[in-house]
């Protein structure tokens, strides 16, 4: 779960990396992790989360550093490349441009959720915020993502969830 989490956030190269510093950064802080807890993957997913943070912080120096050599603007450029990456279907563009608009955190919340399948309370525990912030943050990553999909979203269950409501 957690390569496929980090490949997800970073890329298939830089997953087998985050996920083998994860599990040694968590032997090496084994004595943190409270044994009463019956669940370790909030914990993991946490030091996941922190080493892609800092993954991205030193992609991001590297292709600053490669613009200016190159002369070219490194925004753009990053900006380029993650565009190349996104599936050419236009529902997926939008879904992807929906997602960078996230604020960090909320996007952080999105994905544990959804990718990670993470709890309300595994979320809370790996982000170390409370609960209602979490609740707060996907309420409103989710609003955003809905907007996002208005034009692309299933009509038909729309339709179906409508004759529901008459005939009940």
């Amino acid at each position: 779960m957690i390569h496929r989490y980090a490949a997800r956030r970073a890329g298939e190269s830089a997953a087998e990396d985050v996920m083998a510093e994860t599990f040694l950064v968590a032997f090496e802080r084994r004595d943190s992790f409270d044994q009463a807890r019956n669940d370790a993957r909030p914990w993991l997913f946490g030091i996941a989360t922190n080493l892609l943070r800092k993954h991205h912080r030193t992609e991001a120096k590297m292709l600053k550093v490669l613009a200016k050599s190159s002369g070219r603007d490194s925004y753009a450029d990053s900006t380029d490349r993650i565009a190349e990456r996104l599936d050419a279907a236009v529902a997926a563009s939008a879904m992807a441009g929906a997602l960078r608009a996230l604020s960090a955190a909320d996007r952080e919340c999105i994905l544990l959720f959804a990718w990670a399948e993470l709890s309300y309370e595994g979320i809370a525990e790996a982000t170390k915020v409370p609960i209602g912030t979490v609740r707060s943050r996907l309420n409103r990553a989710r609003r955003i993502l809905k907007d996002a999909a208005g034009p692309f979203r299933n009509d038909t269950e729309e339709a179906e969830h409508g004759r529901a409501q008459a005939t009940a």
